[in-house]
């Protein structure tokens, strides 16, 4: 992304740190492709974050080591970019929230939709009040493969052996991988996790292991609920409950493969999110209001967003004057005005939207470091979308009902009074 973003402005990319040698290898040499030039090789961040010529870094590490590494970039007096999630222990949003705040540093979210056209035009039609209050935000986003469970670039594993559905899972999961504990620094990328015997497919899988990750919590629902409170200009939930498990994918994986969301706000509106790994028909998004529908065709960051009267008022069941369905593709009737949500000057919507290099996001961030301004997605976001993402881990792994208390700031089992 920063290749990028230099042709748009004055950046380049000056060092690399990784604890696996392979990775930084790998690094350096798109770094050389990409800048022409020799990036500085380092294993430890805190030998990069000595350097007095570095203004910014980027964390693309493992989910619980985000808001660790956030809060030494800061301390270090460097700008950051973080990827999503921001944090998945309260604990540790908390610090690294509270650091940034006391910081001048300029902290970047990794939650690209923020800076992206159509979700902030999206949100304006709802400030505008065009739908009415909103009352539901649903959110079904789904695959049909075994995510995470394969590492494209660890080369030890092939397509064959994933496609091979007669090798035994044990035998997959102790297939030959590329790392091996000598190339790396078993403990340090624990950072602080319970010691365990290295596991090469935990390293780089470890979006299934719960110790290091929630899964599709952390990964697509951090997206979603930052979404909702984009679109919705709420920033912490009522309560949260969770449901799911591993249904398709017995793989040895700890975390769901299938999993469902309920989330209140304080605004009096119910957001569900779900996602299953074992079919993929239709992701869709759908912002249900008093007065009309917001729906979105494709799963998360799709593009394709209409607005309509239809489930308004004048719509108040289908036997007294909602629409009556008898083929498809399903339209709406031309009473409901449905019609696509365009932005000018932006690139025609589609259902799956940009993809993850997107530059435009790491565009704002370089901007906000200059003029020494907020970016789209402040650490306030990220501290946000961890709130959400916690709890409906928690309640996923203890079957309860959660609260959050916005005074104390703390995970309850109890209902709490909201301010106002």
């Amino acid at each position: 992304m920063v290749q990028l973003a230099s042709k748009q402005t004055p950046v380049e990319t000056v060092a690399v740190c990784d604890i696996w040698n392979k990775a930084r290898d790998r690094r350096a040499a798109q770094v050389r492709a990409a800048f022409n030039l020799e990036p500085q090789i380092y294993k430890y961040s805190e030998e990069m974050l000595a350097r007095q010529d570095i203004d910014g870094v980027m964390i693309a590490t493992g989910d619980f080591q985000h808001a660790k590494l956030c809060t030494e970039v800061v301390k270090a007096g460097k700008d950051c970019y973080v990827e999503k999630p921001f944090a998945n222990v309260l604990s540790e949003a908390k610090e690294a929230r509270d650091v940034t705040k006391d910081s001048k540093q300029v902290v970047q979210m990794g939650s690209q939709h923020r800076s992206q056209p159509y979700q902030i035009a999206v949100r304006d039609i709802i400030r505008s009040g065009r739908i009415g209050k909103v009352v539901h935000v649903e959110q079904e986003w789904n695959v049909n493969e075994e995510r995470w469970r394969f590492v494209p670039w660890d080369v030890g594993v092939s397509r064959e052996m994933l496609e091979d559905r007669n090798m035994e899972w044990k035998e997959w999961l102790n297939r030959p991988s590329q790392l091996k504990e000598e190339d790396t620094d078993w403990k340090r990328w624990l950072l602080g996790k319970p010691d365990r015997p290295f596991d090469p497919h935990v390293y780089l899988e470890f979006r299934l292991y719960k110790d290091f990750s929630s899964g599709l919590f952390d990964q697509w629902m951090s997206h979603g609920c930052d979404l909702v409170h984009l679109w919705t200009d709420e920033a912490y939930p009522v309560s949260v409950v969770a449901n799911g498990g591993v249904f398709t994918w017995t793989d040895g994986r700890e975390n769901p493969d299938a999993c469902v969301a309920a989330v209140t706000y304080p605004k009096g509106f119910l957001y569900t999110y779900k996602s299953i790994m074992s079919n993929s028909y239709r992701s869709f998004s759908r912002i249900q209001g008093r007065d009309g529908t917001i729906a979105n065709y494709g799963g998360e960051g799709a593009s394709l967003f209409t607005v309509s009267k239809e489930g308004g008022r004048d719509e108040y069941d289908p036997y007294g004057g909602g629409p009556v369905y008898k083929g498809v593709p399903i339209v709406g009737t031309g009473n409901d005005a449905e019609e696509l949500i365009q932005v000018p000057g932006a690139a025609a919507p589609n259902s799956l939207g940009p993809d993850d290099d997107d530059v435009s996001h790491v565009v704002d961030w370089f901007a906000a470091m200059r003029n020494r301004s907020q970016p789209s997605a402040t650490v306030d976001h990220g501290f946000s979308h961890s709130i959400v993402i916690i709890m409906a881990a928690q309640s996923y792994l203890t079957g309860k009902k959660l609260y959050w208390d916005p005074t104390a700031e703390e995970i309850v089992d109890h209902p709490v009074p909201q301010p106002g």
